[in-house]
């Protein structure tokens, strides 16, 4: 008997993608839905982006790129890292993929064998664990609940490097929290990561241009340099520049490390469209004015779904001061009944809202955390507005 290979059957759908998915169902069908649920940023890059592309494809050769992504391109990357914090970065330290989740699936190839253990907090991004999966490594997850602010704290992290795990996995600001970690948290994380030299890590570092509040963004190798021979620094082009359907993602690391990348670029992608690329290069050395707007923008979206939120009794939502997401703790629903439809988890939580509210969220436990949901807030100010004004009204039916 014909058989696929064992992986595939470790392959799940994104959660995320079949609730978007789902919701689009019904707005096809008419029906007046708000989507909470997949993390697009909805705006479109500065016309910089689009001119750029405009006048390349005058003299467009048809041909291919570089496995590694061509010069100009790598010259605009590590400016890009350099302008973030992190300047010394080289042509030979930096590599692009179709996306940073592609950038992600590459690395965890090159770092992790079968049966290799990998580190991670939860609440996590749904990939990290589907990746692992797929690869056939083991995943050890952090619980890092809403009473610690969904945050990492160093005495966790010190005990679950003590077995040597083959790579940390770190992100910040974090989706699906929008939790950011200050100068003072990241600089005490570095303090024990560099107690644990033989683990790897990785910082996925995507939202870093999206932090509110003046906390600024920080990196481990910052303040323990020592690290950067072994810390790989993913970026994209997709949430700070509103430009997810370009798939352009980035990494700047240790050479070696990096040239693997490289030589698995091309068996997998051969290369980042030249078009892409020329798109990326005006995105990260053009004018920073949508960017900077929007991420104000963010902000006081941010602020009115966490009031929204804060008026419903029992709800808790720790504070984000990035990203564009929010995680209230919503337990004090389990257990409850809306209409006569019993609620017992985040999963019939979410299904409920659908179905009774047009309202469509993820379930926190597609991101390691049952006592919550993740809220996308970027959608339109009026929408925003009805959603969560649906959101309160379910509450307040619960008996």
């Amino acid at each position: 008997m014909l058989k696929l290979a064992a992986r595939t059957a470790r392959a799940k759908p994104s959660a995320i993608m079949v609730i978007a998915d789902t919701a689009k169902q019904l707005k096809a069908e008419g029906k007046d839905v708000v989507n909470f649920s997949i993390g697009v940023p909805n705006f479109l890059p500065g016309e910089h982006v689009y001119q750029a592309v405009r006048d390349w494809t005058q003299h467009d050769s048809g041909g291919y790129s570089t496995n590694r992504g061509i010069p100009a391109l790598l010259d605009a990357i590590t400016a890009h890292f350099a302008q973030s914090g992190l300047p010394g970065y080289k042509r030979e330290n930096v590599t692009v993929g179709i996306g940073a989740k592609q950038v992600l699936y590459n690395l965890a190839e090159a770092l992790l064998d079968e049966g290799d253990e990998i580190v991670f907090p939860a609440p996590y991004w749904t990939s990290y664990v589907d990746i692992a999966d797929i690869l056939g490594a083991r995943a050890t997850i952090l619980p890092c609940p809403p009473a610690q602010h969904y945050k990492l704290t160093p005495a966790q992290l010190d005990r679950a490097l003590a077995s040597d795990p083959k790579v940390f996995l770190f992100n910040n600001p974090s989706n699906p929290t929008g939790m950011v970690y200050s100068r003072d948290e990241v600089a005490a994380l570095a303090e024990v990561l560099v107690k644990h030299p033989n683990t790897w890590i990785i910082a996925d570092d995507i939202y870093n241009r999206l932090i509110f509040d003046g906390i600024g963004y920080h990196n481990f190798v910052q303040f323990k340099p020592e690290l950067r021979t072994r810390t790989f620094i993913m970026d994209s082009l997709s949430k700070t520049y509103g430009m997810p359907g370009w798939r352009m993602g980035m990494v700047a690391g240790p050479e070696a490390g990096v040239k693997a990348l490289v030589t698995l670029n091309s068996n997998h992608i051969t290369c980042l469209p030249e078009v892409v690329s020329q798109a990326a290069i005006a995105a990260l050395t053009g004018s920073q004015a949508v960017p900077t707007a929007k991420c104000g923008d963010f902000s006081r979206r941010r602020d009115d779904v966490v009031r929204a939120l804060e008026a419903i009794p029992g709800v808790r939502c720790p504070r984000p001061q990035g990203a564009f997401y929010a995680f209230p703790d919503i337990s004090v629903a389990f257990g409850k009944s809306h209409k006569g439809r019993k609620i017992a988890d985040d999963l019939d939580l979410c299904k409920a809202l659908l179905d009774e509210k047009f309202v469509a969220m993820v379930p926190g436990s597609a991101f390691g955390e049952p006592r919550s949901l993740r809220i996308s807030y970027t959608c339109a100010p009026a929408q925003l507005k009805k959603g969560l004004e649906r959101i309160q009204q379910f509450f307040a039916e619960l008996a």
